[in-house]
């Protein structure tokens, strides 16, 4: 190891609510992973990925297993279920083989979805027994409007 000239030691930077952990291109995980923060994966992973806060599917990822994250952004592959508390994104790159449970669902223009998508209030409706829903909204591009 080499020596490191100068007056200070280098700094680490703090972790912070926006810092966002990593699995590179070239890791491997099969298991269960359990996270806090925000977390953003570019590998392939076997198994469930939990995550309290912000969970980031890349492009170079493939997942296959069960998904559970506040927030879940997919670029990249999912085969198998998402459950997001608050929301679940599918980028044009990304492409989902299984059910999406969330409040609020948005497919971009290109993102594919092979299931089915749940959408109803994460929380226990006032009335025991009667379920509450809300209505769905879906936005199309004007893209190719002309030609339909």
């Amino acid at each position: 190891m080499g020596k490191l000239y100068g007056s200070r030691e280098p700094e680490v930077p703090e972790a912070t609510n926006e810092s966002i952990s990593l699995l590179q291109k070239e890791d491997k995980l099969e298991g269960t992973l359990e996270v806090s923060g925000k977390f953003r994966i570019e590998s392939e992973v076997k198994g469930t990925v939990r995550c309290k806060t912000e969970l980031i599917v890349g492009n170079s990822a493939r997942i296959v297993g069960e998904v559970e994250a506040a927030i879940v952004i997919v670029a990249g592959k999912v085969n198998g279920n998402i459950r997001g508390t608050d929301r679940v994104e599918i980028l044009p790159s990304g492409v989902v083989e299984g059910d999406v449970h969330a409040p609020r669902l948005v497919i971009q223009l290109g993102g594919v979805l092979e299931g089915r998508s749940h959408m109803r209030e994460q929380t226990k409706p006032a009335t025991a027994g009667v379920e509450q829903t809300r209505p769905v909204i879906a936005f199309a591009s004007q893209e190719g409007a002309d030609e339909i």
